[in-house]
This record gives structure tokens, C-alpha cells and sequence, in this order.
């Protein structure tokens, strides 16, 4: 039995049509603070970044939030605002905004705090974590590609608009890239961003993939009731009737 019908496993993927509010906001705040960090006489990341050190002996406990809108520089920021772009808008319609900007921060709020955890283990690599500063978004970047991945595992996503790849598989390459080009010390950030996203996923009430079908089914049949007119009443009264 297919999981979801047949127009909505086809569809195209890139670039999930227009641009939110919510994703304008998330996406010109991180540039923002990009170029501010630019321009100001003193280096930002120790203060703004996530340095578990400070954050823990000096009590800056603003650096696990603040570190999101961070960036090490101009591709780090590119990669996580496209990613952002491309997977946030249709979680987004999903979830509904105000879930989804939860998740967002809770993944990336999360990703920080486990990084801070993760610092204080007694091993050799935890150390530079512990006095280094992490700064991105790619915790909660992170936590987003869990999802879309869980949500739309088959859904083909074309790259270089030529080559059919399931999400899942997409997302992984993605997800690598993103990975690699953080560095070292941003790696259990990525990581803390996936297991915080998945256990947040798997902690909700109605099973993610059942309410994820459900919603997106109630807005196609919304979206096209709104573009031909149709109103209550016949087949359309009865096929929403079937949808759960």
C-alpha cells in the first residue's frame, strides 16, 4: 500500500514553493548577525558562540541559543540558510508554524545543551570542545533533515534537476556535506541535532508520519477547494470525510 498518494510522491521537491514569514525571519536574522559579527571591532564568538567553558563557569547561559544565528563564515551560513530553505517550508505547512518554529529551537537549544554535556566527558577530543566555540545553526539544521527524512523518505528530490534521489538518500548527502564543512568541534552539535530531533519525534502523542499524511492531505484538498471554488457538499464532503 503506498504511504501517500500518488501526486504527492511525485511532486518536485526543491525549493518548496514560496518563502514563509517564519523562514524570512529565521533566515535574516542568521545574515544579520552574520554581518554584524563582520563589522564589529571585537570577536563575537567566544561571547555569542557556544563555549561551554564560559557557559558554565561564567554563567553565559545565553551562548546555547545565541550560537544559532553564528556563523564560522559566508558558505557555513549559505549551506544552512539553503538547507533551511529547502526542507523548513514544507515541515512548516505541515506542522503549522508555531510547531515547527518549537521544533526548530528545541532541536537547536537542545544540540547545545548536549554539546555542553558532551564537553564535560573525560576524553582528549572533549576538551577542545570544552574551551572552543561552536557557532551555526546547524544543530537545529540538523534536527530538520531527521524529519524530513522520517516524513518523506521516498519523496524524489532532483539533483542538479536531472537525477531522481529519494529524500532519504538526499538528505544524507546533505547532511554529510553539512557535516564535513562544520569541523571537528561542530560535530556533536550535528549529532546532538539528530538525536534531540528524534526523540522529540518519537515522544509526541500522535505518531509523526500519520499526523504528517493528515495534515497534508486536509491543505491539498483546502488548496484546491480555494482554486476552483468548490464548496461543501457531494464528493468533496465525502472524501474529507475519509481522510484521518
Amino acid at each position: 500500500m503506498r504511504r501517500y498518494p500518488s501526486s504527492y510522491a511525485s511532486s518536485f521537491s526543491f525549493g518548496p514553493g514560496p518563502i514563509s514569514t517564519v523562514l524570512k525571519a529565521l533566515i535574516a536574522a542568521n545574515a544579520a548577525m552574520f554581518l554584524a559579527a563582520e563589522f564589529a571591532p571585537l570577536n563575537l564568538n567566544p561571547i555569542l558562540g557556544l563555549v561551554p567553558k564560559l557557559t558554565l563557569r561564567q554563567l553565559w547561559l545565553w551562548q546555547p541559543v545565541t550560537y544559532m544565528f553564528m556563523h564560522a563564515g559566508i558558505g557555513h551560513l549559505v549551506i544552512n540558510m539553503l538547507t533551511l530553505w529547502m526542507f523548513g517550508g514544507e515541515l512548516e505547512r505541515t506542522w503549522g508554524t508555531r510547531y515547527f518554529l518549537k521544533y526548530y529551537f528545541v532541536t537547536g537549544v537542545g544540540a547545545g545543551a548536549l554539546t555542553v554535556l558532551i564537553s564535560l566527558l573525560p576524553f582528549e577530543f572533549t576538551q577542545q570542545i570544552y574551551s572552543s566555540a561552536t557557532v551555526g545553526a546547524s544543530g537545529a539544521i540538523f534536527g530538520l533533515l531527521l524529519a524530513y527524512g522520517l516524513y518523506f523518505p521516498d519523496r524524489p528530490i532532483y539533483l542538479y534537476f536531472v537525477f531522481p534521489i529519494p529524500a532519504k538518500y538526499f538528505v544524507l548527502i546533505i547532511g554529510a556535506i553539512s557535516f564535513f564543512a562544520g569541523g571537528g568541534v561542530a560535530h556533536a552539535t550535528h549529532l546532538g541535532g539528530v538525536l534531540v530531533g528524534y526523540v522529540y519525534l518519537k515522544s509526541a502523542r500522535i505518531h509523526p508520519l500519520s499526523e504528517m499524511k493528515y495534515r497534508y492531505l486536509k491543505w491539498k484538498i483546502n488548496r484546491v477547494r480555494k482554486k476552483f471554488d468548490v464548496y461543501s457538499g457531494g464528493r468533496a464532503d465525502d472524501w474529507d470525510r475519509r481522510v484521518h
